[in-house]
């Protein structure tokens, strides 16, 4: 009776160890990351995954995170930032799948044109190599400045070769630029932080990326488990038609599916 009793344990055991979801906790910003993830938990959880969303304001520490395994995953940036951020800490992290494009803007509480900016113009700007350049780059092809190389994805105010109005440019941390709007005359804002700003991309916006933008923003984890079920699972959800369409209604253009 004893042993029937021992054997029984064993196989509940056995079988609720089964059916235990798999815990994945993936780092994200607050807008739109981690609200896409949070949609998603309920689909995850069906298949055996529990997602846990920890949720960061700066572009650093979800890497890091990563990296030092404490986090399994990431979603925040595009592959341009990672690929700087690769070379320039070590690290070795990876993307998993592209899941969409926040087209990059430019912002004034000031002026309703970029034609309107007067010489000498005070310019925020991401001081984040990546986002620099990318800030950078939509300004060339506004016509306001011109760059040595109009293909360098990293460059800096350094690189600029014709800036005709004289502009001025101010570098801080991405998650700060909403805070100066005021302050100067063109703030070149994340899309992600615009929208934490209750800014509209698609109406408040100066100059704006396309939808073709080449910034897809990815999910991001290490070599070691990216190729994890779990993850398999988490890629699959964010690529799924009711993440496309969640995207297309809720953010209306400022966010747009990259699949």
């Amino acid at each position: 009776m004893k042993k029937l009793l021992l054997l029984t344990a064993i196989a509940a055991a056995f079988s609720a160890s089964a059916f235990a979801n798999e815990k994945l906790v993936v780092a994200a910003t607050p807008i739109p990351h981690a609200e896409i993830l949070e949609l998603i938990k309920p689909t995850l959880a069906k298949e055996g995954v529990d997602l846990e969303v920890k949720v960061f304001t700066d572009y650093v520490q979800p890497n890091v995170q990563v990296a030092e395994k404490h986090l399994d995953a990431n979603y925040f940036q595009t592959k341009p930032y990672l690929d700087n951020f690769n070379k320039g800490k070590g690290t070795h992290l990876v993307t998993v799948t592209g899941v969409h494009v926040e087209p990059f803007g430019g912002y004034s509480k000031k002026y309703k044109s970029l034609s309107e900016l007067p010489d000498g113009a005070t310019v925020a700007l991401p001081n984040e190599g990546s986002n620099s350049g990318r800030a950078l780059l939509l300004l060339q092809k506004a016509g306001v400045i011109k760059l040595k190389d109009p293909s360098n994805a990293l460059a800096t105010p350094k690189d600029i070769a014709e800036n005709p109005k004289h502009l001025k440019f101010k570098e801080l941390e991405s998650a700060l630029l909403p805070r100066v709007l005021d302050q100067v005359d063109l703030d070149l804002i994340n899309t992600n932080y615009a929208l934490e700003a209750k800014l509209n991309p698609v109406k408040d916006a100066l100059v704006l990326e396309d939808r073709n933008s080449p910034y897809v923003n990815y999910l991001v984890a290490r070599p070691d488990n990216k190729d994890s079920d779990a993850l398999k699972k988490l890629a699959a959800a964010l690529n799924s038609p009711e993440v496309k369409t969640f995207i297309e209604k809720k953010y209306d253009g400022a966010v747009v599916p990259a699949f």
